[in-house]
């Protein structure tokens, strides 16, 4: 099984800026620098149960998804 993981350029694309990015990892105690190098496992992101967490994750999971499966 492989593991969804979202990096700063699905932030991005889901419509959501950066500095906005680095003050919701600061809330929810994650490293934003550690993202930003690495990325974040999916699963990870979702289990803060939040909002914002969840569209970027879609938006990630929808962008995998070749243009003939839509």
């Amino acid at each position: 099984m492989t593991r969804d993981i979202i990096t700063i350029d699905h932030v991005r694309t889901a419509g959501m800026c950066v500095n906005g990015a680095r003050v919701w990892f600061i809330r929810h105690d994650l490293d934003f620098r550690r993202f930003l190098r690495e990325g974040l496992d999916a699963d990870t992101l979702l289990a803060t149960g939040d909002a914002m967490a969840k569209r970027v994750v879609e938006h990630a999971r929808h962008q995998h998804i070749m243009p003939e499966q839509r």
